[in-house]
């Protein structure tokens, strides 16, 4: 509260004027405070104070009590002085006060006084813990004996004090594990936040995770990027290493999106094939390049599920794939040959990169060059879109990209509990991760995605009427 010339308002000049009267007889109370300031208009949404009987008494009281008030304020601050926290100390204090009020109010009558307009009667207190942004405090809240109490500003904290929520979330978010997360909260003042109370807090999350998972997705998407994510979960009283698929795609528009993430136990052609029909379930058609790595159950189920669309091996697994037949002497020197194939204008300028690259080392490297004739043609489809950046489409980097920062957070955690918590996890962070995609510069521009949809469109057009 801003003390300004104009003085406090008139409560609280109220309370610590009647504070003071009372504090050399240490008769003060929060009855008697009450008693002074029931009359005076309380805040929207809670009883309405009536005004004071004698308006010429309440004038005088107040004109006294502001040539007097800093004074007045500087006792009673003096008390909480001693307190650990006195600021904490002020919050409890002005919360108990804040509950008799209400609590009389509800009755009827003061506590102790017999009054015609009381509706019940108060029966004891009980003992509540509040965790606050301030810390924790301890809160005797009056029981009645009809009716039952709940002070107003619990349920208003459900507001305020979901920024404490909201903490532990981001927290979690960001790869901080529980046990590191309940130790963050007691340096904060809030006792005994466990672990298991963390993870409710992270419940929260669950209808976004799922929302976000299971939204409609366009029809066409020409440009698709799979790839999968590997990390330790518990499961029962074993612990597993499970795959999370993961899919990103390009729309018409240019701009990335994730459309998919799904845990399996095993990246087999069945479990691939579930995998695009939940896809095509929420709303997929048409995809006119699908980029992975060669994983023979995706390359299966391409086939099966994504009718007309290309399958781009991702070059770069491809080439590593090649060079761990190398020995690791000839590498550097294979590798710079090597790259010069994804180098070049156009799909017959590949080939004769490659053609001459298998004339020079076939005898040397069989087995390396027996890997790129028989995976060549498949790395190469990127060239059927010229308009479209080489680079954008020929490997799955963006996939992978994004797929480490996600590694970054869970290698934090280590062992997850529950497949659930996995998954959360996992998918919360990638929401945060994409959520500017959308709004950033696109991918692919625009005008290139539409020049290769339509070319796309009349080759598959010539294809059908031949």
């Amino acid at each position: 509260m801003a003390l300004t010339e104009a003085g406090p308002p008139p409560v609280m000049i109220t309370i610590f004027y009647t504070i003071s009267l009372n504090s050399h007889k240490n008769e003060w109370s929060a009855e008697l405070v009450y008693s002074e300031v029931r009359n005076l208009a309380q805040e929207e949404g809670h009883r309405k104070l009536s005004s004071v009987a004698k308006s010429n008494e309440r004038r005088r009281f107040t004109t006294m009590a502001k040539a007097n008030y800093r004074a007045l304020l500087g006792k009673v601050l003096l008390g909480f002085i001693s307190e650990d926290d006195p600021v904490l100390a002020m919050l409890e204090w002005v919360a108990h006060q804040m509950m008799l009020i209400e609590a009389e109010g509800k009755v009827g009558a003061e506590k102790g006084r017999h009054s015609k307009e009381r509706k019940t009667y108060f029966s004891g207190a009980r003992v509540r813990r509040m965790d606050t942004r301030l810390g924790t405090i301890y809160l005797y809240v009056p029981k009645l004996r009809k009716g039952g109490y709940v002070p107003f500003f619990v349920t208003e904290r459900k507001r305020s004090e979901m920024a404490l929520a909201t903490l532990v979330q981001e927290a979690f978010i960001n790869g901080v594990s529980t046990r590191r997360i309940e130790r963050l909260a007691q340096a904060l003042g809030v006792e005994n936040i466990s672990a298991s109370q963390v993870s409710e807090i992270n419940k929260g999350l669950e209808k976004q995770v799922e929302s976000f998972r299971s939204r409609p997705l366009g029809e066409e998407y020409p440009f698709l990027i799979i790839d999968a994510h590997y990390d330790k979960v518990r499961v029962e009283d074993r612990v597993m290493t499970l795959a999370l698929m993961i899919a990103h795609g390009v729309n018409g528009n240019g701009c990335r999106e994730i459309l998919a993430v799904e845990p399996m136990f095993d990246e087999s052609e069945d479990s691939w094939r579930a995998f695009f029909q939940k896809l095509k379930k929420r709303g997929l058609r048409r995809v006119n390049l699908c980029i992975s790595d060669a994983h023979a159950g995706i390359q299966a189920a391409v086939k099966e599920e994504l009718l007309g669309a290309s399958w781009q091996r991702c070059k770069v697994h491809f080439m590593r794939n090649i060079l761990a037949k190398v020995p690791h002497k000839e590498k550097r020197r294979f590798a710079a040959h090597l790259k010069q194939i994804w180098l070049q204008p156009d799909r017959k300028g590949a080939r004769r990169a490659a053609a001459q690259l298998a004339q020079e080392y076939g005898e040397r490297f069989p087995d390396a060059i027996r890997c790129l004739e028989e995976g060549l043609e498949d790395a190469l489809q990127f060239y059927s879109f010229p308009e479209i950046d080489p680079k954008k489409i020929s490997s799955t980097n963006m996939s992978e990209r994004t797929i480490r920062e996600v590694r970054r957070r869970s290698r934090v955690i280590g062992i997850f509990p529950t497949i659930d918590s996995w998954v959360r996890l996992e998918t919360c962070y990638l929401m945060e991760y994409s959520e500017d995609w959308p709004t950033d510069r696109s991918y692919i521009k625009r005008e290139k995605i539409q020049e290769a949809l339509e070319r796309n469109r009349a080759f598959l057009a010539a294809q059908s009427a031949s």
